[in-house]
């Protein structure tokens, strides 16, 4: 047999992983390394005057990082089960929301808020439920179509 040959499926199951990583991991991976550099300069001095940007902002990021979660769980085992990969995702986020939370403590001129990780975890709950339910909305035909 022909060494070539031998290495073909080798060579595609690299390739397939390192896809996985790619499409799936890297952008999580990005987005972790994003809230933590933002977590790491001194907040802005003054916010615009709209009530709550803060908090509508963290429940922005955390919602995506939710999503990125359940995005790269879907390549592991776990991906069979729907209610799992829905709390694992959720935990993720919300823990290390936490972690961003006790990072900024220890940040001159930052401090750690609970209300932001209320917004964190709240943002990945929906950010999770509503990525979940597009995904089996996308899955289910619509009725009268085939």
């Amino acid at each position: 047999m022909d060494s070539t040959q031998e290495f073909c499926p080798m060579a595609d199951k690299l390739q397939s992983k390192v896809r996985l990583f790619l499409l799936y991991w890297l952008p999580l991976i990005a987005a972790c390394v994003a809230i933590f550099i933002q977590s790491s300069f001194r907040g802005p001095e003054r916010m615009p005057e709209v009530r709550f940007l803060d908090k509508l902002l963290h429940f922005g990021a955390y919602a995506v990082l939710a999503i990125l979660f359940y995005r790269a769980y879907e390549t592991l085992p776990l991906k069979n089960s729907r209610n799992l990969l829905i709390l694992i995702s959720i935990f993720s986020a919300t823990l290390y929301g936490i972690s961003d939370e006790i990072h900024q403590y220890f940040v001159p001129f930052r401090h750690a808020d609970m209300m932001d990780v209320v917004a964190n975890t709240i943002g990945s709950i929906c950010g999770v439920l509503f990525y979940d339910r597009w995904k089996m909305r996308k899955k289910t035909p619509l009725p009268g179509n085939p």
